[in-house]
């Protein structure tokens, strides 16, 4: 089985690193550390310009959880608009009620707009926090989506690997389960053999210095961000999950 590998990045640094890593696609990202979060219309414009793989936007107005308002729903869909708009290829998505039911009107609604712009739709882990996965599986499928990122409801892919396997088996071709968290060059063919999902998602993530010569004491967000160090994408990372699937 040819693998994929996808790269969620939340800088144009690391979609360089992730591309030179071997990456097949990319989810575009703000603020990967609150679990991503939608990126700026210049970000993906400008992603979608660069990437020679395709690129797919995270649509999430807010750190949290995947309940939203009316408000929420429509800064999304001018979001899908933007995101269509810049170029990208598609959209990531999932809203739920507060039962953990995924929440079909508002999804069925965001989906019908990405799919009047002929944006792919990858439904997240949201996924994660739903009452009955296989129910909400079932769900994704009517809504047209092409892809689910999931931990197999477990803190990472690798603990989660008995769900992963089951959610591949009652998905039976008609859509690609996408196994993601703590995914690396270490579990990756572990995750991939016992499960047989089609698709990997990480992040590579790692840091580099920051280029400022003189190191301020002013403090631009919470404390245990460390300004001077800068989040990146390791190439390295993503090469070796590469190689690691091929052995």
């Amino acid at each position: 089985m040819n693998t994929e590998i996808e790269v969620c990045i939340d800088n144009l640094e690391s979609l360089h690193n992730a591309l030179s890593g071997g990456a097949n696609r990319i989810e575009l990202c703000s603020s990967l550390s609150l679990g991503g979060l939608t990126p700026s219309f210049g970000m993906m414009k400008q992603a979608a310009k660069v990437s020679s793989v395709p690129v797919y936007a995270m649509i999430r107005p807010r750190q949290g959880d995947f309940i939203f308002d009316d408000d929420d729903m429509l800064c999304m869909l001018e979001d899908i608009e933007a995101c269509a708009s810049a170029g990208v290829n598609g959209v990531v998505l999932g809203v739920l009620e507060p039962n953990g039911s995924i929440d079909m009107p508002k999804m069925q609604q965001l989906a019908d707009k990405a799919h009047s712009l002929k944006l792919g739709i990858t439904f997240h882990r949201a996924i994660d926090q739903s009452s009955d996965y296989q129910v909400a599986l079932e769900q994704i499928i009517t809504l047209g989506c092409e892809r689910i990122l999931t931990s197999g409801l477990a803190v990472n892919a690798e603990q989660g690997i008995d769900i992963l396997a089951a959610m591949v088996k009652q998905a039976d071709s008609r859509i690609d389960i996408m196994a993601g968290a703590g995914v690396n060059a270490t579990n990756a063919k572990i995750i991939q053999s016992n499960t047989q999902v089609p698709a990997l998602h990480l992040s590579g993530k790692s840091t580099r210095p920051s280029l400022m010569e003189n190191n301020s004491s002013a403090q631009m967000g919470s404390d245990d961000i460390d300004d001077y160090q800068i989040p990146v994408t390791d190439a390295n990372k993503i090469s070796d999950v590469r190689e690691a699937l091929i052995v």
